[in-house]
């Protein structure tokens, strides 16, 4: 039993080991990312307007911008804009301090601010509607921008012409290493976004205000990844 086991021990020994399995070379391959852009008139804007106003207690101020707040929201709809594209954002209470250089500084009265975001999908209103807003008490205006109402259109041309730019490159780059793309392995979209559009103003005085919408730029990211064929 001792020779049989000791011939057993040194034939396994003499057997040559097993080379270890190696996974798939999956290296052969060219990941690139596309972007494209597509130019698309904005057919809505967004406005965040408000009224500011003073009062020597918190309820008088409050009252006032009450007063204020109903008069433009009541011209905002006579000017077409329905209850559920107005919304208020920020509505604040806050005192108004004075002798701020002395050891003791003092409440001099209250200041009420009530914001609202206003959605006007007319666009040839907005300079209209920022006009009889600012005419009925709105005196804040804290920013404009513009948007597509269906934008799901545009972010698919979009990504058409990223998938196209990201074969462009991995062509590119394939000529460039004397090598040809096989079958593509995957796709990962990496999102749309939209480049804010400029607003231009001539004259906060004029009537209606002249607002320009220009141009939005939507914009997506695709990444791709090619076989590297034989």
């Amino acid at each position: 039993m001792r020779v049989l086991s000791a011939l057993v021990l040194s034939s396994a020994l003499a057997l040559p080991m097993a080379a270890p399995v190696l996974a798939e070379d999956l290296s052969r391959t060219i990941t690139v990312t596309g972007t494209g852009t597509v130019e698309a008139a904005p057919d809505m804007a967004t406005l965040m307007i408000g009224v500011t106003t003073q009062g020597a207690t918190a309820a008088e101020a409050l009252a006032e911008n009450s007063k204020a707040t109903d008069a433009v929201i009541a011209r905002l709809t006579a000017s077409g804009v329905e209850a559920r594209d107005m919304q208020t954002s920020n509505l604040s209470i806050n005192p108004n301090w004075s002798g701020y250089d002395s050891s003791t500084p003092t409440i001099a009265g209250y200041v009420a601010s009530n914001m609202l975001t206003v959605r006007v999908r007319a666009l040839d209103t907005t300079g209209a509607i920022l006009d009889a807003a600012v005419a009925d008490g709105a005196n804040t205006l804290n920013g404009m921008t513009f948007g597509l109402a269906d934008p799901e259109p545009a972010y698919a041309e979009a990504r058409k012409e990223a998938v196209a730019d990201a074969r462009d490159k991995a062509e590119l780059l394939a000529m460039a290493a004397g090598v040809k793309l096989g079958q593509v392995v995957s796709i990962s979209d990496g999102g749309a976004m939209t480049d804010p559009a400029p607003m231009y103003r001539d004259a906060v005085a004029a009537s209606p205000v002249p607002v320009v919408g220009g141009e939005l730029g939507l914009v997506a990211n695709v990444s791709v990844t090619w076989e590297i064929a034989e």
